[in-house]
């Protein structure tokens, strides 16, 4: 497998992989739960079901993020041959829950100096 080439956008990321291995050993990989959860384990899933798959090109999962703001995303896997008789895997992962993060003010009682503001 080579480096990615990533292209970023705002709520969106997209890497292209060229892997050494017929399109459809790498289909099983991410379509086949058994072997899917050694690298995309279902507790990062919001559900283990794929959103939709056409069958030996793209399938798509959704995300949810452990940790608080509990963000949504959908990832996609497109498969397809590369000129060298291997596989070019691209990855989309699209954010869905567009959400800011909300920054918690400062407790009023955090033992701080008092600053007072003269006339």
């Amino acid at each position: 497998m080579n480096d990615p080439e990533v292209k970023q956008q705002e709520n969106r990321l997209e890497m292209e992989y060229e892997i050494d291995a017929p399109p459809e050993k790498v289909w099983r990989a991410i379509s086949i739960p058994e072997f899917r959860e050694k690298w995309l384990p279902e507790k990062d899933l919001a559900d283990a079901a794929p959103i939709s798959t056409e069958p030996g090109k793209e399938i798509r999962y959704r995300m949810r993020e452990e940790v608080s703001p509990f963000r949504e995303s959908i990832v996609t896997f497109q498969v397809g041959p590369n000129v060298h008789g291997g596989t070019r895997l691209r990855i989309t992962h699209q954010l869905v829950d567009a959400r800011p993060i909300r920054q918690t003010p400062p407790a009023a009682n955090d033992n701080r100096p008092v600053l007072m503001l003269a006339a």
